[in-house]
């Protein structure tokens, strides 16, 4: 079985500071994903593994979607690893949407694919948008999960802020619990640092 945190830790992927979160909390650590997928031996290692997990569930997939642009990568080896179509969605005037030429037939089993998922809120809008065209959302994978669903296999129980639907099968690599801050009770806050969103400087 692969060690998750210790191959994003030899990639750098593990990164702590003070960061702002895209809900707008604070956290101490950060998991930076595209580290590990610049690798393509790395990712394909980590998507077989994902894909094995998948198989043995016996869930049918037809096709893997992954939100643009952090699933795309993951979502990617992930349908090749199962051997599967790949697709995406990207966000057109802040709505998630299928575009592209991709299209889906009534009925077509898919898989949403995150490099990490944390609320699954971008997930969620993913599936939504394949639903409106008569896709069957049948599971929800990531590389990482960051505690606050329950991914299968995990006797941690979902968080109340996880998004993703109870009665789908979400699977991921591993869990990552990093305590998640108000700005107002951040406490690397009250020792005079500033929070800044990955890749705003230049990383």
């Amino acid at each position: 079985m692969l060690d998750i945190e210790e191959i994003y830790r030899k990639a750098g992927a593990y990164l702590e500071g003070h960061f702002l979160l895209s809900s707008g909390k604070h956290s101490q650590f950060y998991l930076q994903s595209a580290k590990v997928l610049e690798d393509p031996k790395t990712a394909e290692l980590l998507a077989t593994e994902l894909a094995e997990m998948i198989r043995k569930s016996g869930i049918e997939i037809d096709t893997v979607c992954s939100p643009a642009l952090g699933g795309i990568l993951a979502g990617y080896e992930l349908a090749r690893a199962l051997g599967a179509r790949f697709i995406f969605t990207e966000r057109v005037e802040k709505v998630m949407t299928l575009r592209r030429g991709f299209e889906v037939k009534p009925g077509e089993k898919i898989l949403i694919c995150e490099d990490i998922i944390t609320t699954g809120g971008s997930a969620l809008e993913a599936a939504k948008a394949v639903e409106a065209l008569g896709g069957e959302v049948v599971a929800y994978a990531a590389l990482a999960n960051r505690g606050f669903c329950k991914r299968a296999g995990s006797d941690k129980e979902a968080k109340p802020e996880c998004k993703l639907p109870e009665e789908i099968p979400f699977f991921a690599l591993d869990d990552f619990e990093f305590e998640i801050y108000d700005p107002e009770e951040c406490p690397l806050c009250a020792e005079g640092t500033t929070a800044y969103k990955p890749g705003s400087r230049g990383n």
